[in-house]
């Protein structure tokens, strides 16, 4: 158990330079993979409600977890015009000895883990008609049994189940105007796997084995901004957005059917923006619109508390991110100033154990600096990454018992 957080009981091992990117770093055994954004021509003014037309390189990176290493790069030119163009959203997937990565224009590669040469590759829009969403592609691909799993886009393909070696399709599934931002997410109902596609329309529950529908409730989104992933608790899936108000979903037994529990707002419930809450001992974990660390009974909704404390300090701030991660009774809380925040959080209030700087945020957001990407855990280490570099510290000296 992780029992305290400080300037001196967390360690930086090694820092690592690379460029922009919203994606978060994946960890597996000795090799760390993330990518990145080389800008060359264009202007990066981060206007949410504007596209802006940049070019140059994506890459993905692979290093060296010990000491930071480059072990290889992949680069590939690409050209595109989003709203938030600086770098791919997405954090790279793993099986075996391959690594699978989106682009922020709808470039999906499978690359081998060992060397970065391509295995296949695809292109949403020309492959399937799909248009690059406002924000950028930014659902991470999810891997099932032999298949990897990609919001894609265009008709009957907002969703699209590829070969995990070969990148043939296996099957499409749903039509909508848009394919959002949420991630596919696997859940398991009954024994059987179900997979969550939540578009700026609907819910959905799938077969994830062919693509077939089991049942659907509408959940409309604004600005096709379905973002945070859906999340589950036994029979329950909870899920907000941007314009959908907090929602419990239940599911039958059987797995078959799915019916609203209730629905919420800014009093009931968390109507979250970027980072997907935590369920913990049914209560709800998250970081609304405002930037307030909610706690919500998940049951029937009923905030418990909120607290600026470990976001903002204060006071309000629009789309305030922090990313929480549990570990045991405790959470980490990783939020957009580059602070890691150790913190017990219950049904009756919220206590901060320590916290530590860890990366200066370096990207721009609503007037204000910020690290809008979620970190790896793995091996003891916290492991970050901004605009300018990835770093990994060391959190073996606060890993102890109560």
């Amino acid at each position: 158990m992780i029992s305290h957080v400080s300037d001196d009981s967390i360690k930086t091992v090694w820092r690592t330079p690379i460029s922009r990117g919203y994606s978060g770093p994946s960890v597996i055994g000795n090799r760390v993979f993330v990518t990145d954004f080389v800008r060359q021509t264009g202007t990066i003014n981060n206007i949410s409600s504007a596209k802006e037309k940049v070019a140059g390189h994506e890459r993905v990176l692979c290093l060296d977890a010990t000491n930071g290493k480059i072990l290889w790069i992949h680069s590939y030119p690409v050209e595109y015009e989003v709203s938030y163009p600086g770098g791919p959203r997405t954090s790279p997937a793993i099986s075996d000895d391959k690594v699978y990565t989106l682009g922020t224009d709808g470039d999906p590669y499978c690359l081998k883990a060992e060397s970065g040469e391509v295995i296949w590759q695809k292109r949403f829009s020309e492959d399937y008609g799909a248009d690059t969403p406002f924000w950028g592609h930014s659902a991470h691909p999810l891997v099932f049994d032999d298949t990897i799993v990609c919001m894609v886009g265009g008709k009957n393909a907002v969703v699209v189940a590829f070969d995990l070696n070969t990148g043939a399709e296996r099957w499409t599934a749903l039509t909508s105007k848009e394919p959002g931002y949420a991630p596919p997410t696997l859940a398991h109902f009954a024994g059987k796997p179900t997979l969550l596609v939540w578009h700026p329309e609907s819910l959905n529950g799938l077969n994830p084995k062919d693509g077939s529908l089991r049942w659907s409730i509408a959940l409309p989104a604004n600005y096709g901004m379905s973002v945070t992933a859906p999340l589950v608790s036994g029979h329950r899936i909870y899920v907000s957005g941007i314009g959908t108000p907090p929602t419990l979903i239940h599911v039958s037994e059987n797995g078959e059917a799915a019916e609203m529990a209730w629905q919420g707002g800014n009093r009931k419930g968390i109507v979250t923006g970027n980072s997907t809450p935590v369920i913990y001992d049914g209560v709800i974990y998250g970081v609304d619109t405002q930037g307030r660390l909610i706690a919500s009974s998940l049951f029937d909704g009923e905030q418990l508390w909120s607290t600026y404390k470990a976001t903002t300090g204060s006071r309000r701030q629009s789309y305030f991110t922090a990313f929480l991660v549990r570990n045991e009774d405790r959470f980490f809380i990783f939020n957009e100033n580059g602070s890691l925040v150790l913190a017990e959080l219950s049904e009756n209030g919220y206590t901060e154990l320590g916290r530590r700087s860890i990366l200066n945020p370096t990207n721009d957001a609503y007037g204000r600096k910020v690290i809008w990407s979620h970190p790896a855990f793995a091996q003891l280490s916290l492991f970050a990454r901004n605009d300018k570099e990835i770093v990994r510290v060391s959190l073996a000296e606060t890993n102890g018992n109560r």
